[in-house]
This record gives C-alpha cells, structure tokens and sequence, in this order.
C-alpha cells in the first residue's frame, strides 16, 4: 500500500484504469502516463491549488496537464467516470437541503431589536410608513 495519501494504490487504478481513455484498444496514440495525469488531478483536488501550482518535478509541466484535463472535461470524460465509479461501488448522490445549512437568525424568524423602551429603533422606524398621514 503506497503511504502517500494523494497517490491512487494499485488496487485503485486497477479499477479506475479501464474506465479512463488512452487504452492500448482504443484508437489513436496512448497515454504511457495516464496514472500520472490522474493522480496531478487528484493532487490538485485535494490540495486546492491553481494549475500553475503543479510541482513540476513530480508531475511535469502545468500547461501539459492542465490541456490534458480540458480536453477529458470538454469529452465529457470526467461525469462518465464519476458515474461508473459511483455505480461500481454502489454509491449514491448526496442531496443537501436546509436542514442541514445554517441559516441566518433574521431568515429563521427571530424577532427584531427594540428600543429599551418598548418601541422599535430609530433605523427601523426611518423605513417603516408613517403611522398616520
């Protein structure tokens, strides 16, 4: 097991591999660093940086993988993998509703500030209709 957490364990690319285009039965040239690109990807992901940000050294030159991603993204590559992934591993689609967002006290009905004396402020009056005209 590879103990770098942003690094695909072989396990893991052996089952997202054949998911991914650039394989030897596919058409066209193949990707020899496939598993590479990914994993910049992930990387970045994870790490919530701008392209420029890759770490040449490990990764290669920014722009080549960055290119790379666009390409995948305009082919619809990416939604087609997150599905698979999701079906294989019998995952579902998480959904977020206002029970689990915070709300603002104001949006949750909380009463108004008063004056100490009973009456609303100044700032609340100055918006409010007159009470007689």
């Amino acid at each position: 097991m590879n103990k770098d957490r942003s690094m695909l364990s072989d396990a893991q690319w052996e089952r997202l591999s054949p998911l991914l285009p650039g394989q030897a039965q596919s058409p066209g040239t193949t990707a020899k660093d496939t598993r590479l690109f990914v994993e910049a990807v992930l990387w970045r992901a994870r790490c919530g940086v701008s392209w420029r940000d890759l770490p040449a050294e490990r990764f290669g030159p920014w722009h080549t993988v960055y290119a790379r991603f666009r390409r995948w993204r305009q082919a619809g590559v990416w939604p087609q993998v997150l599905a698979q992934v999701q079906n294989a591993a019998g995952l579902h689609r998480l959904m977020v509703d206002s029970t689990a967002v915070r709300a603002h006290q104001v949006a949750a009905g909380a009463k108004k500030k008063t004056a100490p004396s009973g009456r609303r402020s100044a700032a609340a009056g100055a918006v409010s209709r007159p009470s007689s005209t």
